[in-house]
């Protein structure tokens, strides 16, 4: 039987969806979900690479809802893990009494981790994977600055929103989180030249020699919300030695990326980076709230030996579910050989994608492996597509700090027949009206 694709039965948003929405505006903050005339629509269900939402349309996700449903949505093994844990233990003790599980998510993760990296601590999302990684740097080094990237995007909770570097996310809150991180320039890819990450790497140099206070920096692999940037080949390497030679920690934040999404399973792999503390989180837990940050000894030694009362905590830490999720996860990953098949279908996307240069609005196209952005000439631009994908039976996201990326980030399982079918619904909806 041929994968499902696109069944678009009615109006988009249809009428249940309508009523929902305006029940949902009614009790939600007016902050979190932006409804208009076209656009969302109310999921009901969800399977492998397919969306069904109330009115029985059925839509392909090229956003693996935000990079989470990598292995697929509803995937089976993850849902009997979880329902078997749920009838023997539904929650734990955060840092009193662990569960078993907990444990053996922790070995689990240590054999995947680039070698060095054994020592974690599991968090319930990516903002607070960044905020013990910005704690862990300050215990380690004795100073308190942070540095990272313009555009870059680690989370919105107060702590990562000192490091986040898209500026209307922290405008609003500016008296709160201070001015004292420190942004660089993300360089991105042009060509191979090994010149283009010589001069970027003299900037960050240059910008973190005359800070004496900085004791994290914060980098992306790929900036993902920023937009879906590359840097150039020997940039993330090249912040290695310099962080090395500052002592400087080095968090290098695959929240987004990490889990096969680029071709490897951590995207810093593929210049044999090794950092001192690594964010994961998204994909991890099939579809249930888990993150990590894991470290070197020496890094996380810093921590003081626990005496009965955490320096940080919090009530959900390693939950039973969620661990039970991310082990199945992680099998899910490697049974069926997902971070090789991401690399495969990157080389096929390369010029499935380069057919969208014949629209005009399309002023360029990156990526690698299952992750890509399509650069539009106006967020206005992007805005239309999306909304127009979603008609045609599509889910597709915008990205970058101006909003004119439409970011692609398909589940790792999605067949090459829904893939090209989404990318043809993908060029429809970018043709000009």
């Amino acid at each position: 039987m041929s994968e499902p694709l696109e069944n678009v039965r009615g109006p988009i948003p249809g009428k249940r969806s309508t009523e929902l929405l305006a029940r949902l505006r009614a009790h939600e903050s007016r902050n979190v979900t932006a409804i208009e005339e076209r656009f969302p629509v109310v999921w009901e269900s969800a399977l492998g690479s397919v969306v069904t939402d109330v009115d029985g349309n059925e839509y392909l996700d090229l956003t693996s809802a935000f990079g989470v449903a990598a292995i697929g949505h509803s995937n089976p093994y993850v849902a009997s893990a979880v329902a078997d844990q749920v009838v023997r233990l539904a929650h734990g003790m955060g840092d009193v009494h662990p569960s078993e599980v907990r444990i053996e998510l922790l070995e689990r993760i240590a054999s995947l981790l680039p070698p060095g990296l054994g020592h974690t601590y599991l968090a319930t999302s990516g903002s607070e994977a960044i905020e013990v990684a910005l704690k862990t740097a300050i215990l380690a080094t004795g100073k308190p600055g942070h540095a990272s990237f313009r555009n870059s995007y680690h989370g919105l909770s107060l702590g990562a929103l000192e490091v986040t570097g898209i500026e209307r996310f922290r405008a609003p809150f500016a008296g709160a989180i201070g001015g004292d991180a420190l942004f660089l320039d993300y360089p991105r890819a042009r060509n191979a030249a090994d010149d283009d990450a010589a001069a970027a790497l003299e900037h960050v140099r240059s910008a973190l020699r005359a800070r004496s206070d900085i004791g994290a920096l914060v980098i992306e692999p790929i900036q993902g919300r920023g937009g879906v940037i590359l840097p150039p080949t020997g940039f993330l390497s090249g912040v290695r030695e310099i962080c090395r030679e500052l002592d400087i920690l080095m968090v290098v934040d695959e929240i987004w990326t990490g889990f096969g999404r680029t071709g490897t399973m951590f995207a810093c792999e593929r210049e044999a980076v090794v950092p001192d503390l690594l964010c994961i989180g998204k994909a991890m837990g099939g579809g249930l709230p888990i993150a990590a940050v894991a470290g070197t000894e020496a890094a996380m030694n810093a921590w003081p030996l626990s005496e009965g009362e955490a320096l940080h905590t919090s009530t959900f830490l390693g939950n039973p579910l969620a661990c039970a999720a991310a082990l199945a996860t992680i099998g899910e990953i490697e049974r069926n050989e997902l971070v090789a098949r991401a690399k495969h279908i990157g080389v096929t996307m390369v010029s499935r994608l380069g057919n969208l240069h014949h629209h005009k609005s399309v002023l360029d196209i990156r990526g690698r492996g299952m992750m890509w952005g399509v650069e539009l000439d106006s967020a206005a631009s992007a805005h239309e597509a999306v909304v127009r994908a979603l008609s045609l039976g599509l889910i597709i996201l915008q990205a970058g700090p101006e909003g004119n990326v439409i970011s692609i980030t398909p589940p790792l399982v999605m067949s090459e027949r829904q893939l090209f079918r989404a990318i043809d619904l993908l060029d429809r909806a970018l043709a000009p009206r």
